[in-house]
């Protein structure tokens, strides 16, 4: 008889091999993850990374323009401000507070919202009803405008700034996780469970919580980019971090009585905000690809 040969059998990739090459396919999701971890980079390592303090002054170089430009001098790469504080500096540090704002946003968001929407999915009408039309009146009145209305009575702040943002973004992760968690609940996978005994809180968090997660996921980083540009429109006009903070926001309101003297002032933190903005925007973009299945190139 003749022998049969067998060929070597090949391990299936793990699930982080799958998902990074499934991410990878997008190289504008890869571009912007490599922007974000040098943004990462420059906020964790801004001590030692920035030349000069935020908040040092030069009386001597105000309002100077960047080196390359005529006038500028070559120990202020990006120029002064209007006070004679580096603006390098400045920039590297509000890259920190930027990216501090965003993620404890995104989380604290991400936090309640899972909580109340397991609730609305899992405890009722009367308590579904009652969360769902709060979560549409906060929807209801626009982002900006709201978080303003937070603010001022509050008082203006870098954590009533968090405040205001998390409030306005709170109605995101709660309609999104109802949605997911209502679809799951008529699955047979959750029917065996309920038939099995499993009780109503481990059903929701052990159950179908996981498997709601991957859209959560891709909202949460949209939402650091969201939470960013609402920091940064209440800082230009003043009911965000308040100075001499670095703030990317704060820098732009600093700057704007002299956008037409000195433009540079208003491009450079306008530039920051933009280009960290849009990475994150890309690199969710392809979390989505890489985690919804149907999105992934055969």
């Amino acid at each position: 008889m003749a022998e049969t040969s067998t060929l070597p059998t090949v391990a299936p990739p793990s699930p982080l091999a799958a998902f990074w090459a499934a991410f990878k396919e997008n190289r504008g999701a890869v571009v912007g993850l490599a922007v974000v971890l040098l943004v990462v980079l420059l906020a964790l390592g801004a001590d030692v990374i920035a030349p000069y303090s935020p908040t040092e002054q030069f009386r001597d170089a105000v309002r100077l323009p960047p080196a390359w430009a005529e006038g500028g001098r070559t120990g202020f790469w990006l120029g002064t401000d209007s006070l004679g504080r580096d603006q390098l500096s400045r920039l590297i540090h509000g890259a920190r507070i930027s990216l501090f704002i965003g993620l404890t946003v995104m989380g604290a968001s991400f936090v309640v919202g899972v909580a109340l929407g397991l609730a609305c999915a899992s405890l009722g009408t009367a308590v579904d009803v009652a969360i769902t039309r709060l979560m549409d009146l906060i929807m209801a009145v626009p982002s900006l405008v709201l978080a303003i209305l937070v603010v001022a009575v509050l008082g203006p702040s870098l954590t009533n700034t968090i405040v205001a943002v998390s409030l306005v973004t709170l109605p995101r992760y709660v309609r999104l996780l109802r949605a997911s968690a209502l679809a799951e609940l008529q699955k047979d996978y959750v029917t065996a469970a309920r038939v099995a005994g499993v009780g109503r809180w481990r059903l929701m968090t052990r159950t179908v919580l996981p498997n709601c997660l991957a859209p959560l996921i891709v909202q949460a980083a949209l939402g650091v980019s969201d939470a960013i540009l609402e920091a940064a429109a209440l800082g230009f006009l003043g009911l965000g971090a308040q100075p001499p903070t670095a703030e990317w926001g704060t820098m732009l309101a600093d700057a704007r009585e002299f956008i037409r003297s000195d433009p540079w002032l208003v491009t450079l933190p306008g530039l920051a905000i933009l280009v960290t903005v849009v990475s994150i925007n890309l690199m969710g973009d392809g979390l989505r690809d890489a985690l919804d299945p149907k999105m992934r190139k055969t």
